[in-house]
């Protein structure tokens, strides 16, 4: 039987960041930036008006509020996009719009509230200071700056520095695509008609693709596959044109009718493990694609079909792998050290994961509730949680009052 860590560090040495991409903006939000931006020229590149007001040289204002006769001509309005700057004459104001570029010789910009808003001449309440209300060339970025370090996730504030250094596109880790299959004869898609007690509905598709898409990479589900070798196999042909990873949730039973490991194990470096940990024993991991025609190799899971079990694999394997194909660093779930409020049995030699509440704070301390039967988590205990409870390979018991781990699954 392979241990938790053997298997995640197999995952995590099969899998690296998807190979960069050009892409416009639009495309690189939530996207790992692969090579530093350096800003190409100042910005703002040349000295803006902070307020609407009037430009002037501060030293002209100098007599402002004292001599109740002292104004300034006003010889232009500028606004922003007008091109080259202007050029001030010495004694004289030009009226500017905010974002407008401040006319060569002018230092400072006058607020309207501090005039009287005249069109031909201005008088000013009280003397300017030079360098008040403008935005000087390179205050925000100098040329040949690294401004956005690789590694960085792409999110509005970062998109909104590209857009102002002029950048269209950017260089990431695009997001991975993540095909997921479904295999079950049994299995049911919800809202159909005419189901009975009986029906099965399909979980881990749904499950799974929000899922997916919360670790930042993009879902592609399939829908359900018949328990048939020949139309599995044809699936996989099909989408490995599409997928970065694949994910394959059902059909891995060793009964002789679960066509999974059937398809699977004659393919690329597909294994098939008992992994120590409870749920989600049985795992396919590996990759394929030469042995189906195709020019390069494609990360694949086969996680056990029922729902509690496929989510906890997915956390423990799938979305650290996930993270790491989209260029993060950080890869895991934050997890915190919690007291138990009351005890459980856990299986000898397995790594017990059991859907749990996690409540408190640094300073106070943390405490977790087990949600359900720890021995036989269910999907209404695991939709209620907010964290899994981890209870060693060597703890046959959690004692009220015993710290464990948790891995946190949402604030």
């Amino acid at each position: 039987m392979r241990s938790v860590q053997d298997h995640l560090a197999a995952v995590l040495a099969a899998v690296g960041p998807v190979a960069p991409l050009d892409v416009v903006l639009h495309d690189a939000v939530g996207c790992i930036l692969a090579a530093d931006v350096v800003a190409r020229t100042d910005v703002p590149a040349l000295s803006l008006a902070a307020r609407d007001g009037y430009a002037v040289a501060a030293h002209d204002t100098a007599a402002a509020g004292y001599a109740s006769d002292h104004a300034l001509p006003v010889a232009h309005d500028v606004r922003p996009g007008s091109g080259r700057p202007l050029r001030l004459v010495p004694g004289q104001a030009v009226r500017v719009a905010s974002g407008a570029p401040l006319p060569l010789g002018a230092d400072a910009v006058v607020p309207l509230e501090e005039t009287d808003r005249g069109a031909a001449r201005v008088a000013m309440q009280r003397p300017a200071v030079a360098g008040q209300h403008v935005r000087a060339a390179g205050s925000d970025v100098r040329a040949g700056a690294v401004v956005l370090e690789a590694g960085t996730r792409l999110g509005a504030r970062q998109l909104a520095l590209a857009a102002a250094l002029g950048r269209g596109r950017l260089r990431v880790h695009p997001t991975p695509r993540v095909v997921l299959l479904s295999v079950g004869d049994e299995l049911t898609e919800p809202g159909t008609s005419g189901t009975d007690e009986s029906t099965v509905f399909e979980v881990d598709g749904h499950a799974l693709e929000a899922a997916v898409r919360d670790a930042g990479a993009s879902p592609v589900r399939v829908g359900i596959l018949p328990d048939d070798r020949a139309t599995l196999r044809e699936a996989l042909e099909d989408q490995l044109v599409r997928a970065d990873l694949i994910v394959i949730t059902g059909g891995l039973s060793e009964l002789a009718h679960d066509t999974v490991k059937d398809v699977l194990a004659p393919l690329g470096t597909v294994r098939l493990d008992q992994v120590a940990m409870v749920p989600g024993q049985r795992h396919g991991f590996g990759a394929v694609g030469d042995e189906l025609g195709r020019d390069r190799a494609v990360p694949i899971f086969a996680l056990q079909g029922n729902p509690v079990a496929a989510q906890v694999s997915f956390e423990v394997f799938v979305r650290p792998a996930l993270r790491a194909m989209a260029g993060h660093t950080e890869l895991f779930r934050p997890s915190v050290a919690a007291v138990a409020t009351t005890g459980w049995v856990s299986p000898p030699g397995l790594r017990q994961f059991v859907p749990a509440t996690v409540l408190g704070s640094p300073d106070e301390g943390y405490r977790l509730t087990p949600l359900g039967d720890p021995t036989a988590p269910s999907v209404h205990a695991l939709s209620q949680a907010n964290a899994l409870a981890v209870v060693g390979e060597q703890d046959l018991t959690v004692h009220p009052g015993q710290v464990v781990h948790c891995l946190v699954l949402e604030g």
